[in-house]
């Protein structure tokens, strides 16, 4: 299947039943070592572990750099969509994702620093036959629909419950 095709059916379908553009997504995370967590989301599963100055054994991935990963897939997949909905071509697409995080605030030394990024720089590169300001019409849209993108730019209502097992 196509991606027009898939964004008209997907835009017919929610047409006619909104309950149609709901959908849930979910993770699990189980501690299995110091700071190592196995993963499950769906039929997928990974690893998430910290450096060794943070406490892990870099067996994977940490949380901040799958959260950055997940920005700049998300750019990705969501420039590729755009770009067949506007009908702008490009040849390859690459996403560059780096933030700024103090570890202060993690580990609780200054509670005036923020645990998470202080900032956020994505860059992309793109080339291809469309002019520049095509592909700033592109960046435009994808900017304002971006899901993960907007994870990081607007907050979003957490609860949390801890459920103690004995």
């Amino acid at each position: 299947m196509s991606l027009t095709t898939l964004i008209a059916d997907t835009r017919k379908a929610v047409a006619d039943d909104g309950a149609n553009a709901q959908a849930v997504f979910s993770a699990q995370g189980t501690l299995a070592g110091v700071t190592e967590v196995d993963i499950r989301t769906g039929a997928h599963t990974f690893k998430v572990d910290e450096p060794p100055a943070l406490g892990g054994a870099d067996v994977a991935a940490n949380p901040v750099q799958y959260a950055l990963a997940s920005l700049g897939s998300c750019q990705a997949i969501t420039y590729r969509f755009w770009a067949e909905q506007l009908g702008i071509s490009f040849d390859s697409l690459t996403v560059r994702v780096e933030g700024d995080l103090d570890v202060r605030g993690f580990f609780g030394f200054d509670d005036t620093v923020r645990p998470g990024f202080s900032a956020v720089r994505v860059e992309v590169t793109v080339t291809g036959p469309e002019s520049a300001g095509r592909y700033q019409e592109l960046a435009a849209a994808v900017d304002e629909h971006c899901p993960v993108l907007d994870l990081f730019k607007n907050p979003v209502p957490v609860t949390r419950t801890v459920t103690p097992v004995d």
